[in-house]
């Protein structure tokens, strides 16, 4: 069993490129968990931390753009707004990723707290080159 301060941290870098949003947020979810360690504990925060660039260069399959739809409340009466993927993906290229991650990791406070070690960017660039991250090949599958 892993203790929470004895887990050594890495840095990843996905590059989101010709990648299917899902797969894609299937994989950085199990980096971000520590289920790719031999030490994953499921209460403790084995994970990693994650970068991804090039978000708004993800692509869906089928007819997901046009198709998918994303809710979301402001919290006033009849404050429902609704959104396509396309929209989103024109818009906040970054938010695509970040809601899929988000959806596969924990609904509780260990979640939260392995959510803010995501970063997300749309373009190929990131301010992390310090925290000297090894990049994550994938397959591009469609």
């Amino acid at each position: 069993m892993a203790k929470t301060g004895s887990v050594e941290k890495k840095w990843y870098v996905f590059d989101a490129e010709g990648q299917v949003v899902g797969r894609l947020a299937a994989e950085i979810a199990k980096v971000l968990r520590g289920k790719n360690k031999p030490e994953f504990t499921p209460h403790v925060d084995t994970g990693d931390y994650v970068i991804v660039i090039n978000a708004a260069k993800a692509v869906f399959t089928g007819k997901k753009l046009r198709k998918k739809i994303y809710f979301h409340h402001t919290g006033y009466l009849g404050g429902g707004k609704y959104a396509t993927a396309g929209d989103w993906m024109r818009k906040f290229p970054e938010r695509v990723i970040e809601h899929a991650v988000k959806g596969m990791l924990p609904k509780n406070k260990l979640g939260a707290t392995l959510f803010t070690k995501l970063h997300v960017y749309a373009g190929a660039e990131h301010p992390h080159a310090a925290q000297q991250p090894e990049e994550i090949k994938l397959e591009a599958r469609h």
